[in-house]
């Protein structure tokens, strides 16, 4: 859980060292997920940074939107996410012609929020 009440040290404790950072946020994630219906098939339930890099393709939107549309449709979370799917958001369309639909629970909600109040804080110094 993110603090709401941060200064600019927050900033540099986060970029000092970024790869350290990176790869305990890659860790978190993937401790989360790894069980998920859709990693499992790349995973098989582990949750090794070197297994997601060698197993885990780049996709596209197209790749996974079978996925989330399932879950959209009713079926559990746990087919592509560890922790509660609390809503969905629809992109513009601008960069494709056509909506995109893309999962977030609260956490994703108060780690934007934090992100925003971050930037907010940069651009007033």
């Amino acid at each position: 859980m993110m603090s709401s009440s941060f200064d600019l040290s927050h900033l540099e404790e986060l970029t000092s060292n970024a790869e350290q950072t990176q790869d305990d946020l890659l860790k978190e994630i993937l401790t989360l997920n790894a069980n998920t219906e859709y990693l499992r098939q790349f995973l098989h339930g582990s949750s090794d940074k070197t297994l997601f890099k060698k197993n885990v393709p780049v996709v596209s939107y197209e790749d996974v939107k079978s996925y989330i549309e399932r879950v959209a449709n009713g079926e559990p979370s746990d087919v592509i996410s560890g922790g509660p799917i609390t809503r969905f958001i629809k992109s513009t369309g601008t960069s494709g012609g056509k909506q995109k639909i893309f999962p977030i629970n609260d956490e994703y909600i108060e780690q934007l929020g934090y992100v925003l109040n971050l930037r907010s804080l940069v651009i007033s110094k």
